[in-house]
């Protein structure tokens, strides 16, 4: 059983909704950014050709980045009407409050989070 209560829960809740919202809307105003770039010599000197692509790198990896935080968000609120969230998908402990108040849509406990990230084979 969680620690957290039903308040608590359902203040994180109202949380990831509010992020998902948030984190959905970067990605729409980071769409036309991450297009694909016109080549047209005429128009632009091979500078700002090299600068428009490198920027819609940025743009991209944006993106995945977001796209990869949503899912987090979307598995999180899942997980509150399963009634599995607040625990570790790695040791099935539960994950910190202190670290849900922070990352509500955390997959993991500190601990474990900090295997994966210095072990990341392991």
């Amino acid at each position: 059983m969680t620690l957290l209560s039903k308040t608590r829960l359902g203040k994180i809740h109202q949380q990831l909704i509010a992020l998902q919202a948030e984190l959905g809307a970067q990605y729409e105003s980071g769409l036309p950014a991450s297009d694909t770039v016109v080549l047209d010599q005429s128009k632009v000197g091979r500078l700002s050709r090299m600068d428009a692509l490198q920027q819609q790198n940025m743009a991209q990896s944006t993106l995945r980045n977001l796209e990869s935080r949503l899912r987090r968000v979307n598995r999180a609120l899942a997980k509150i009407d399963s009634g599995d969230f607040a625990y570790c998908d790695e040791c099935g402990e539960n994950i910190e409050l202190a670290r849900l108040e922070v990352q509500p849509e955390a997959p993991c406990c500190f601990a474990c989070q900090s295997k994966q990230e210095y072990h990341p084979q392991s």
